[in-house]
């Protein structure tokens, strides 16, 4: 049969016990509170962590636009010491070898950057892109281009701006599209002709060297190429031109 209303079910305690143990478990807490200081003083420590005061009555005052003169001090010696490096190991790694010789002696890999990214990001350097293109910046503002995400292969225009074989410091992709543009300009003004479907390719290729320095037949086994048909596809799009092709973009376009 059914409780009655108002009544406790047979198989819960009396009201009255409950509210016994619901005094005890209080008291343990408070106990626990009062006979730990340290643990008081870190709750009040975390309460002050997430308290934010808002201030509706003062109004901000201007007093000066651009870098402190700290960040600016700290800037210069992350820039100096960058490029103290740079002189110090240009015959140790493998990739400054071939940036600091002009013409190239030969083509840089990704595999090559990737070691020197390693190198300056190893203590007591613990540098990255983001962080030097932030110094430079830092520095000198007006010569200093795209401050969205760094990749990888910004390093080769971190170290060309260093070694002032680049006068302005740009994204190493945007670098890539401009030389991209200027090739397909060359192209058309000298009478050869792309399809629409080979322009959405050769701009899968220009994407690719931007983010990797170059482009090779085993690319074409991974994405994007891979959705859109891999190195077959590549093949009937571009016919026997493909080889010749991605020798000529990896020259023109990672130069």
């Amino acid at each position: 049969m059914a409780a009655s209303a108002g009544l406790a079910s047979p198989d819960e305690p009396p009201p009255e016990i409950l509210a016994k143990a619901g005094k005890k478990l209080l008291d343990d807490a408070a106990s626990l509170l009062a006979g730990n200081p340290d643990l008081r003083k870190k709750l009040v420590e975390i309460k002050k962590s997430y308290e934010q005061t808002i201030d509706t009555v003062s109004q901000d005052q201007l007093l000066e636009v651009g870098y402190s003169g700290q960040a600016q001090e700290r800037a210069q010696s992350m820039v100096q010491s960058f490029e103290a490096f740079l002189r110090e190991h240009k015959d140790e790694i493998t990739a400054l070898e071939i940036l600091y010789s002009r013409p190239y002696q030969q083509r840089l890999t990704f595999k090559q950057v990737k070691e020197l990214a390693q190198a300056i990001e190893r203590p007591p350097q613990g540098w990255t892109p983001a962080r030097l293109w932030h110094a430079y910046e830092t520095l000198d503002k007006s010569k200093v281009h795209g401050s969205g995400q760094r990749v990888l292969t910004d390093i080769v225009s971190l170290v060309r701006y260093a070694l002032r074989q680049d006068s302005e410091l740009r994204p190493f992709g945007e670098q890539v599209h401009e030389r991209f543009a200027r090739w397909l300009a060359e192209q058309e003004s000298n009478g050869r002709r792309f399809t629409d479907e080979q322009r959405k390719w050769l701009e899968l290729i220009r994407d690719h060297v931007g983010a990797s320095l170059s482009i090779e037949l085993d690319d074409f086994d991974y994405v994007p190429f891979a959705q859109h048909g891999g190195i077959g596809k590549a093949y009937q799009v571009f016919g026997k031109d493909l080889q010749p092709l991605l020798n000529e973009l990896n020259q023109a376009l990672a130069a």
